[in-house]
């Protein structure tokens, strides 16, 4: 069992992060003295009067005692002088944890640091990581699993699993048990491992009508219905690339160098060359009747077409317009 300190505080933004370090140390907790050594104080029982009070009580448990604390973010500071007299004297055989997802104005006090310090805790920042910072974030947390991992594989996870650090985590540990350690990871086998097919395909869908290639883009879509794939998930993710790709425009036509545009596009590389190229050629005129195109046909296929043959021949029209407008 690991040494326990007397108090600890683990505060920051990283709200997934917190949870899993609360969680771990309750584990750790139980299994150092059992559920009846655990003592949690959450929501509105979670006051420093009651923690501070927690603290002071006497106790006939044998083991170590601990007491969980959750959201401190929200405590006031007139309310912390009970608890700060009490942090003073922690008994010995105790270990207090307080847990704050902070957020915005939500901090928490720097008068509670200042008592963690005094009583010899430990105080823990669980920060995210800035959305420019990411992919060297996620490059080297896949170096701690034995990853070798490509910078463009780095911005194609973000861009497939989204920002949340922990379920890019998650996402790398998977890769890990799947490649195995030691393995370069590139962009094809992110997209082999961790992309749907389907959503690959409704890519290729969206980059064929971005090219103006309505017959393979007719294609590909006919292709995907057939594979049983609906209409609306089709939709979202076209809409997305016509999005991107409209905003891509924007910055060019606004001056932005198209390295710059590169840089936060968080894709491979070819990739975003030729989204870019694709956005330069068609501008952002045509690129927004083509993203107005795609939500007419949204919102007929929610308004329940007679049936799915009336629904594929109104996608169909709608291809060739959204081609012939980008």
């Amino acid at each position: 069992m690991p040494a326990f300190k007397p108090a600890y505080l683990i505060h920051g933004e990283d709200h997934g992060r917190i949870g899993e370090r609360r969680a771990r140390l309750r584990a750790l907790a139980e299994a150092d003295s059992g559920a009846q050594g655990v003592e949690l104080f959450e929501g509105d029982a979670a006051t420093p009067e009651a923690v501070a009070g927690a603290l002071s009580a006497m106790t006939f448990a044998l083991g170590r005692r601990f007491i969980i604390v959750e959201g401190v973010e929200r405590w006031r500071e007139k309310d912390l002088d009970p608890l700060l007299r009490a942090l003073e004297a922690i008994p010995p055989d105790t270990t207090i944890a307080f847990f704050a997802r902070e957020e915005g104005r939500l901090k928490v006090s720097k008068r509670l640091h200042e008592a963690m310090r005094k009583a010899g805790g430990d105080i823990s920042a669980e920060e995210r990581v800035k959305p420019w910072e990411l992919p060297n974030w996620v490059i080297a947390r896949a170096r701690e699993l034995g990853l070798q991992l490509e910078p463009d594989a780095a911005r194609l996870l973000i861009q497939l699993v989204g920002e949340r650090q922990q379920r890019l985590l998650r996402q790398l540990e998977m890769l890990s048990l799947a490649a195995g350690t030691g393995t370069r990871i590139d962009g094809s086998l992110i997209e082999e491992l961790i992309a749907p097919s389907a959503e690959r395909r409704a890519w290729s869908l969206a980059d064929a009508l971005l090219a103006g290639e309505a017959q393979l883009a007719t294609t590909i879509y006919l292709s995907l219905r057939s594979q049983g794939e609906r209409l609306p998930g089709l939709l979202y993710w076209m809409s997305q690339r016509f999005r991107l790709a409209h905003e891509v425009a924007q910055a060019l036509e606004a001056g932005e160098a198209p390295a710059n545009i590169k840089r936060v596009l968080r894709m491979p590389s070819r990739a975003a060359e030729s989204l870019i190229a694709e956005a330069r050629r068609s501008g952002p005129a045509k690129l927004q009747r083509a993203i107005e195109e795609i939500a007419d046909l949204e919102l007929a296929s929610r308004g329940g077409a007679a049936g799915a043959q009336s629904e594929d021949t109104a996608a169909l029209r709608a291809i060739q317009r959204i081609a012939v407008a980008a």
